[in-house]
């Protein structure tokens, strides 16, 4: 059996989503499982810009969730 592996599994985050319209999708801290990968279930069809703080580095992405959209995003790095 094999699995991917994040690595800052059981670490706190800073999540922030809003959408292209403006709106605050989440804005709260949130801690990875035991994996290191942070579950985000958002409304289809929709683009959002997402920003993630971890220990005074951040990663900021656009992503979507229209039909062809990949459903894991693994891309964001901590900078």
């Amino acid at each position: 059996m094999t699995g991917c592996q994040g690595e800052l599994a059981n670490k706190e985050f800073k999540l922030y989503i809003e959408d292209k319209e403006g709106n605050v999708i989440r804005d709260e801290k949130v801690k990875a499982p035991s994996n290191g990968f942070i579950d985000l279930w958002l409304p289809r069809d929709k683009s959002y810009q997402v920003k993630i703080e971890y220990d005074g580095k951040k990663a900021e992405s656009d992503i979507s969730t229209f039909k062809d959209d990949p459903t894991c995003i693994t891309t964001m790095q901590l900078m």
